[in-house]
């Protein structure tokens, strides 16, 4: 009995050391804040231009421009490469007037959706008699959002500020 009373306190501190160990760490803790950075570009070019420029190249590529100010613009884009999947794929641009003209910040947010189905059956409540749930059921698919990420891929945003630059020589 003794035994047992003291393998208790060392058998707590085990499990709870795996309960830790098994919840997953927090983001912030792995940002690193590097000064070197994918989502940065630098133009000649005055903000606005180079805004505008930013703007052509979305727009060559199939871009729907949701918002666009003489300095930042917002365009997404819709994929599906299965049936009952979906993804938005979202990107931001800003630019900024530096001293050799603008920095150009992008950032890209891709957002995941899957169909998803549910059925509901009819149900008919009376007053004073009670419920009574009819066999007609209804079957109802939507799209659901699954996940949402910043896409941090280098060569994505290589690929996109080499055709930025491109269309601004």
């Amino acid at each position: 009995m003794l035994q047992r009373a003291r393998l208790l306190p060392v058998m707590a501190v085990t499990g709870l050391l795996l309960a830790a160990c098994s919840s997953p760490q927090p983001v912030y803790r792995t940002e690193t804040f590097e000064p070197e950075s994918p989502f940065v570009n630098w133009s000649t070019q005055e903000p606005a231009v180079a805004c505008e420029v930013g703007k052509r190249a979305l727009l060559s590529q199939g871009y729907r421009i949701d918002s666009a100010n003489p300095t930042s613009i917002r365009g997404e884009k819709f994929f599906q490469p299965k049936a009952d999947h979906g993804i938005t794929l979202h990107i931001t641009l800003v630019c900024l007037p530096s001293n050799v003209g603008t920095v150009l910040y992008a950032n890209a947010l891709q957002t995941r959706y899957e169909l998803k189905s549910s059925s509901n059956s009819t149900g008919v409540s009376v007053a004073g008699v009670g419920s009574i749930s009819l066999p007609w059921t209804a079957h109802k698919e939507a799209l659901v959002k699954v996940g949402e990420e910043t896409v941090a891929d280098p060569d994505f945003y290589r690929r996109l500020f080499a055709l930025i630059d491109a269309l601004d020589a």
